[in-house]
């Protein structure tokens, strides 16, 4: 067993934020090697050595990290200071209390994560193409601005590895519900053998449209499929595999 290895984002000195790799840790076969999800067929064992294992990298307690079961919606939870949350069928999570690790899992669908400097809240956010087509993104920053009083205008994002435009091919059902959405098709699809589908394009422009400055908004270029060596890709290992986790955390004040 080998350290784990995080790939980390520079979105700004008062937060971590980063998502696993599949390197190090003690999940095998095709949860190999770092897995923390619950919710995919990886034993109770490796999970919680994984665990362990993640908590001692980010030097936080097992209670501190925090992660929902998803179930491709737009339910949207927020943590508070007791940790007293449901987290079945919840596919975003914000909170503003320092030190708390939230996060996403993902294996080709797109992590989304924010930070508002100005109230020290953060969210994490799983887009798969339900959720994105349901603008989980903009629902989001609207409960944001609810819940914290966050200005869009303020938000600092990021966008995490995922299904690339080169391998997200769908069919035709897919390519409806994104037209019949209000999509501009144009500027996220491409016509092959069938239709491919931008989906980081589609939640940046959707960062975009809630308000969030053009130059606050970082996406990573890591397609899942193509590097499924080192990141989970359902679509590369199938559904019975391991996940990526993508999460964040504010720093102590």
């Amino acid at each position: 067993m080998t350290q784990p290895t995080l790939l980390y984002y520079n979105m700004h000195p008062d937060v971590v934020a980063f998502s696993t790799t599949r390197q190090g840790g003690y999940s095998t076969g095709h949860y190999g090697e770092f897995n923390i999800n619950r919710y995919c067929g990886d034993t109770d064992e490796a999970i919680c050595q994984n665990r362990t294992l993640l908590c001692q990298l980010l030097d936080i307690h097992d209670d501190q990290l925090i992660m929902p079961h998803q179930v491709h919606q737009t339910e949207i939870a927020v943590v508070d200071e007791h940790h007293d949350v449901h987290l079945e069928g919840v596919d975003a999570l914000m909170t503003n209390v320092s030190g708390l690790c939230i996060g996403v899992s993902t294996a080709d669908c797109i992590p989304v994560l924010l930070y508002d400097p100005v109230h020290h809240a953060v969210c994490a956010i799983h887009a798969g193409w339900r959720g994105t087509v349901q603008r989980i993104v903009e629902k989001a920053i609207d409960k944001m601005t609810e819940v914290y009083g966050t200005h869009p205008a303020d938000i600092m994002a990021q966008i995490g590895p995922g299904i690339s435009l080169d391998s997200f091919e769908v069919g035709d059902e897919v390519y409806d519900a994104f037209a019949q959405a209000g999509f501009d098709m144009l500027s996220i699809t491409e016509r092959r053998d069938k239709w491919h589908i931008d989906l980081p394009m589609c939640n940046c422009q959707q960062l975009i449209a809630a308000g969030v400055t053009e130059g606050n908004i970082a996406v990573s270029d890591i397609c899942t499929v193509k590097h499924s060596d080192t990141f989970f890709s359902a679509r590369r290992l199938g559904i019975q595999s391991g996940r990526i986790f993508t999460g964040i955390i504010c720093k102590q004040g």
